[in-house]
């Protein structure tokens, strides 16, 4: 079985840094893409603003393989075709990733991204946020989109 999850996971915490807690995020306190509701749910009980701020990377990513590598089934798709799941699953929700991926099934992986970026994007325009974090975003799809069919064409290996 192939893993391209530690790559993936690079990618995506370029966009997902540090701590923040931007008044317009609707995510509230985050640290590393993981925000203080997710964080209070992996650990099974409430977790405060600090605990949020201090939350260590190999946690992170444990949680990131658990409820959104894994729920996307990272590790069955292609390369590249896994990052772009991956990258909106944690952007958006794996249930959303899931939907893409069933709605693209039968393209071919490069064409697969390309539809799924597209979906991405009109789906974020679409946000009461896109003002505040919509060049963000727009830099984040076109890389997502970008190595992702880098992947493809090299035949990427972890």
């Amino acid at each position: 079985m192939k893993s391209n999850f530690d790559a993936c996971l690079k990618f995506t915490l370029q966009y997902e840094g540090g701590f923040v807690n931007h008044p317009r995020d609707p995510g509230g306190a985050t640290n590393l893409g993981i925000t203080r509701a997710t964080l209070a749910r992996w650990r099974g009980r409430p977790v405060t603003v600090s605990e949020v701020r201090n939350l260590k990377r190999d946690e992170a990513a444990a949680i990131y393989r658990k409820w959104y590598w894994d729920a996307v089934g990272g590790d069955t798709l292609p390369y590249g075709v896994d990052l772009m799941a991956f990258d909106i699953a944690v952007n958006m929700g794996p249930g959303r990733a899931l939907t893409w991926l069933h709605e693209t099934s039968n393209m071919r992986p490069t064409d697969r991204d390309d539809a799924m970026a597209v979906r991405r994007m009109g789906f974020w325009r679409r946000l009461k946020t896109w003002a505040t974090f919509g060049r963000g975003g727009s830099a984040r799809g076109r890389a997502c989109q970008i190595e992702a069919n880098r992947m493809q064409r090299t035949g990427y290996r972890p």
